[in-house]
Parts: C-alpha cells; structure tokens; sequence
C-alpha cells in the first residue's frame, strides 16, 4: 500500500445523492454522517464510511477533524477571471457596466504576464471560497485563457474555460474576426481539452457581439467538436433583448439566434435566462440545454428574478453561478443566500437541501460531470472542502439555537461565507489552508 498516495480524514460529512426536488423522501437526496471516515487513494474517493475503531486502526496518519463538516467542493457555472479587478463597480445595468468598465479592464489581457497575476489571485480566491470546479470565461485574448490554464493545471483542478469570440459592438482592441476567432478557438481546444482535468468551451461573449458570421463559425467548431462545451450569457436584461431583436430581425427571438447556429444542446450553458418566453423555456427543455443562475449578479445590475421553480417544473437543468464581476462575491454561499432572497420574492421557496445540492451534485449534473464529481461516493474525483460550522461570534450564537440539521445547515447558507471554509482539497490534495 502506497501510504503517500492515501488520505484519511474523520469529521462529519454531507454530500447528495439526487436532486431534493426530485425525491418523495428528502432524506433520500443526501447522506449526512455525524462521525465518518474519507478515505481518498490516488485522487480519488475510495471509501466514506461510519466512524469505527477498526476502521481507523487501518489509518494509524488518520487526520482528526471533528466539529468540523466536509462536503464537495462547490462548483461555479458562470464566471468571469478577467472581471475579479472590477467586482462591485458602481451604478449601472448590464449594458452600461459593460461599456464602462469590463472592456476597459480586459484590454490588459492581451499582456501574458497580467493574465498570469489575475489567473493566480483567481484560482486562489476560488480555492479559498471552496470552489473546486468553475465555468470560466477569459477575454478576446488567447493569453488570457492559456495563463488561466496553467495555473489550474499546476494543482490538478477541474477547470473549464473559454477565449471570449467578439467581432463588433464593443471597442477595435477588444474585436476579433470571424475567421481569427475559429482559428484562434481551435488551436485552444487542440492545446487543452481534455489535456489532465481541463476542458474547453467555446465561448461567443452573447449575441449582440457576434456576427452571423461570427456565430457559424462557432457552430462549426461545435460540429467539429461535440464534447466541448458552449457558454454564453442569454436573457439577462430587458434592453439586451430587445437589442438582439434588431440585431436579428429573421430569428424568433433570442434563443433561437444560438439554436440557428447549433450552439444548443447538453453542453451548452446560458447564464441568467431571467426573460425567457414560454417558447423559449421549451427550447430549454427539449434541447437538454443548461441555465447558470447567477444569484448577485441579477440583483447588482438590477437584471430581475430568476425563476427556478419554472425550470424544475419543466426539468431544466440548473446550475449555481457567482458570475463575478457582475456578481459580488466567490462565495457560493454568499450565492444561495441571496438565491434564496430571489426566490421568497417570487413566494417561492428555496431549502437548504436545494441550496447545497445546486452547490455541489446539480451544478456537475449541470455541467455533464457528475461521473466526475459533485459526492463523495467511491471512484469520484477526490475534490471537498472542510467547512467551519461557525466562523464569527454571531454564528457561533446562531448555532447555538439550531435543533436539528436542516436549521444548522440553513443558517450556514445565510451567515456562511469564505470564512467558513477550513480548508479545500483539490484530486485528494490540500490546496488550501485557512490556518
């Protein structure tokens, strides 16, 4: 036995085994373990069991952290590395903010050695919230995402990220071409997917900055390749809407300009989807296609009201986006917080079991990962997070008034933040150590 490559952790564990909106019984959705045992081999999950003495004599390096709980590492469908510099800038809505700040800030990305310093600070502000897997887009840049790359590759993080395809309505330093988008796309993917535990996604920024032509050409790169990804951002705003009317006169609305050009389907992820029409909802449906709820983002740039009892009631899937700059935090607690502010504005409600199940098992399941990651059963990717029950004073008197796990639970969503999280352990590895 290989000692070195074997991990053993005891402390309290939660994880999901089915979506809770989708069970008679929610105790069918998770397993919650008081005293258990981990047991990571080679990067990956080879046992969680109950806590017994014999089970921890064949562990005699056993890791003791009780108290403490561990989950999956939390996954981001949506989010933008360029944008950490400019998170919570201030007063606009998403046209405006575009303009005024986030092309400013990703004409910098064409400098290698920059998107090597922002790629650092991100994948580390991402470890440090406890998000171990994300959706990430780059900029116009090639730079921008082979420097992000790198740096997840060097810890064996599961990553996916795409150079932005942007040929007209935004500044001359920021536009491609049509042509130069594909090449440039295709000798990315040719470089990185599928390279370790990276994956590629082609990335048109959102219609109004692509071309018909522009479009097609990512639809050809879809063609070439059908297991990358697509990722764009639809129906996040009133006003983009009806600029991608007149942009696209001859499609019958926003979605079928991206359906018009293939890029619908089960790897591809349309962040917001706040104004969907009911034609549209079906489109989602039928196709097997993904919406990134961005929870801080659509109440920061004052986008609306996502509507995520529509998708569960027509088996949308949906997954759980911070969506930085836009959105205003990494957390992804910080995340379901304020979804489940979202969603009590609509009378509807959003339990905690919902909340850490999009967190972690809904956003792989979203993704097309979840025989990768999202639990902690046996043969998973060994990515999970050591959580601190209560990390402030106010916490701490918080939980002292929780009966039961649900409401412990529950106040972690609300209070919780990157403070919570003890430490993040990425393919079986400690990445990261608030101590």
């Amino acid at each position: 036995m290989n000692q070195k490559s074997i991990t053993a952790i005891r402390a309290s564990f939660l994880h999901f085994l089915n979506d809770p909106a989708k069970v008679d019984n929610i105790e069918d959705a998770y397993q919650y373990i008081a005293d258990g045992i981990l047991v990571t081999e080679n990067g990956k999950v080879s046992s969680l069991t109950t806590f017994s003495q014999e089970s921890a004599d064949l562990y005699p390096q056993l890791e003791d952290k009780r108290g403490q709980l561990i989950m999956p590492g939390f996954i981001d469908t949506h989010i933008h590395y360029p944008q950490t510099e400019m998170i919570a800038a201030y007063g606009e809505q998403l046209l405006e903010w575009l303009e005024t700040y986030t092309f400013p800030t990703e004409k910098q990305f064409s400098d290698k050695a920059y998107a090597k310093k922002i790629s650092q600070f991100f994948v580390n502000e991402l470890l440090k919230n406890g998000t171990t897997s994300a959706l990430v887009f780059g900029t116009v840049h090639p730079e921008s995402v082979d420097a992000l790359f790198e740096e997840a590759d060097k810890i064996d993080m599961r990553m996916i990220a795409g150079k932005v395809m942007m040929d007209r309505n935004a500044p001359d330093y920021l536009l491609d071409t049509a042509q130069s988008s594909y090449d440039q796309s295709k000798a990315l993917i040719d470089k990185w997917h599928n390279k370790g535990r990276l994956q590629y996604a082609i990335t048109p920024r959102f219609a109004p900055t692509s071309t018909r032509e522009q479009l097609a050409m990512a639809g050809k790169l879809k063609a070439e390749y059908p297991d990358v990804y697509v990722q764009t951002h639809l129906s996040e705003n009133k006003d983009e809407i009806e600029w991608v009317k007149s942009l696209f006169p001859e499609r019958a609305g926003y979605l079928d300009v991206y359906d018009h050009y293939g890029l619908v389907g089960d790897k591809c992820v349309f962040a917001h989807c706040i104004h969907l029409t009911e034609q549209e909802w079906q489109t989602m449906a039928d196709s097997d296609s993904v919406i990134a709820f961005c929870p801080t983002s659509n109440l920061f740039l004052g986008s609306g009201l996502f509507n995520l009892e529509k998708a569960d009631d027509i088996k949308v899937r949906v997954g759980l986006a911070t969506d930085v700059g836009g959105g205003t935090s990494f957390s992804q607690l910080q995340s379901l917080s304020e979804a489940y502010k979202i969603m009590q504005l609509q009378g509807q409600t959003l339990s905690v079991f919902k909340g850490l199940y999009m967190a972690t098992l809904g956003s792989a399941e979203s993704l097309s990962m979840a025989d990768k990651v999202g639990n902690l059963t046996a043969g998973k990717e060994a990515d999970f997070i050591v959580v601190d029950w209560a990390a402030t004073d106010l916490q701490a008197l918080r939980l002292e008034n929780s009966t039961n796990l649900q409401d412990k639970l529950f106040a972690l969503m609300m209070l919780g933040d990157e403070r919570n999280i003890q430490s993040t352990y990425v393919a079986g590895k400690l990445v990261y150590s608030a101590a």
